[in-house]
């Protein structure tokens, strides 16, 4: 008799990230439930593309979880539910520590409960602030500089306590810029608002948009402009998956950068872009935004050597024709 494949609870699953990690476990052989309020996350890529279970419900509503829990055979929790949207963090703290923190704490205890004990977690690079070393590594100090990257370090140090207190293991992942869609085309980054670089670029060049805004040309780079690790949403799957493996072979709790090691600047975006797509973006100069790192990029080494990650799509042309095709098929 085949033996029962592992459910995995992948809370805000609706999502950009989130959805790209439930299709990678269906892929990689386990059952998928997923847990979303729908506030952010579509329903129609879980009911079409996906096709697992939706429970729709909120990481603060203790008694849906006893009850998801009593009702399923979770073996393992992987958390991407979060707001993440940091000039909102600044103006709006407390729907970011209610949301991010309380919605964790409160998912953790009910998992505790029922004794479910791994556990990954979607954390940030913004949880470092402005980098002193580049490319950044996992014991570069965190000092984050906005309510929402406060919000994730204040979940890294929860976890760190329950493993210490109940045993819980976990893998927290701190991710660079994710980018790009699955190369099938099948999902991809769709947020209102969008506030993401390339998902912009592209909507110019689909004519939603009348330009591109580069915020600061002064920046001590090559060319000015901010440099950022872009990573393809698919290869941030993928590490998810093999994070997850490593605890239910019995690793123990760790935490890893997932970048690709190598920056691209706004303009060096733009000029990929325009060359992808062959249309016309018209990028205009604005002023710096505060609180803009001139440059972000992490080291991924530790996944790589510790978990076997091997990012397929590194490549910035690859990343922004996924994200073409996608945005092409969903708003073209």
């Amino acid at each position: 008799m085949a033996a029962e494949k592992p459910t995995i609870l992948v809370t805000g699953g609706a999502g950009y990230i989130g959805s790209h990690a439930a299709i990678a476990l269906q892929r990689g052989g386990y059952d998928v439930v997923i847990l979303d309020n729908l506030v952010y996350g579509h329903r129609d890529i879980v009911e079409t593309v996906l096709g697992v279970e939706l429970v729709v419900g909120d990481t603060r509503d203790r008694p849906l979880l006893d009850d998801l829990f009593a009702s399923r055979n979770i073996a393992a929790i992987m958390h991407f539910a979060a707001f993440a949207y940091v000039g909102e963090s600044v103006e709006n703290p407390a729907k970011y520590y209610d949301n991010n923190v309380v919605g964790t704490l409160t998912l953790l205890e009910a998992a505790i409960a029922v004794n479910i004990k791994k556990f990954v977690f979607s954390s940030t690079c913004a949880t470092y602030g402005v980098p002193d070393t580049i490319p950044i590594p996992e014991t570069h100090p965190q000092n984050p500089i906005n309510p929402y990257g406060a919000s994730k370090k204040m979940v890294e140090r929860i976890l760190q306590d329950f493993d210490t207190a109940y045993g819980l293991q976990s893998v927290t992942f701190r991710y660079f810029n994710a980018a790009g869609a699955d190369p099938e085309g099948n999902l991809g980054e769709d947020h209102d608002p969008e506030t993401h670089l390339i998902p912009l670029v592209l909507f110019a060049a689909l004519g939603k948009r009348d330009n591109i805004a580069i915020f600061g040309t002064d920046y001590p780079t090559p060319d000015g402009t901010c440099i950022r690790d872009y990573i393809h949403v698919t290869d941030l799957a993928s590490a998810h998956v093999l994070g997850l493996k490593y605890l239910l072979d019995g690793g123990e709790s760790a935490i890893f950068n997932l970048g690709n090691g190598n920056g691209f600047s706004v303009r060096q975006v733009i000029e990929t872009a325009r060359r992808v797509t062959q249309r016309e973006i018209v990028a205009v100069e604005r002023d710096r935004r505060p609180g803009d790192p001139p440059q972000l990029v992490g080291s991924g080494e530790k996944a790589q050597k510790m978990l076997g990650w091997n990012p397929k799509y590194a490549d910035l042309n690859d990343i922004i024709a996924h994200a073409w095709q996608w945005h092409q098929q969903r708003h073209g």
